[in-house]
């Protein structure tokens, strides 16, 4: 994502974090159907995956707003 800007963890409030995850699931994991997994196993999931580095929470400065990219 060029124009890009990682927001560190420590820097986002919690329970924020927890609404953009929860809106990032919702958007992403809806075209995958029935997953078998509830919005919070699928919210754990990706504060996994944050803290153990997989994704990052980055701020698009052209459109202004915060997205969880995987790390390739």
């Amino acid at each position: 994502m060029s124009g890009g800007i990682e927001v560190p963890l420590e820097r986002i409030d919690p329970d924020t974090l927890r609404r953009m995850i929860e809106e990032f699931v919702t958007r992403e994991w809806s075209e995958l159907g029935d997953s078998g997994y509830s919005l919070d196993d699928k919210v754990e999931q990706v504060i996994k995956q944050l803290k153990d580095g997989k994704a990052r929470v980055v701020f698009d400065v052209t459109t202004e707003s915060c997205n969880i990219v995987p790390v390739t």
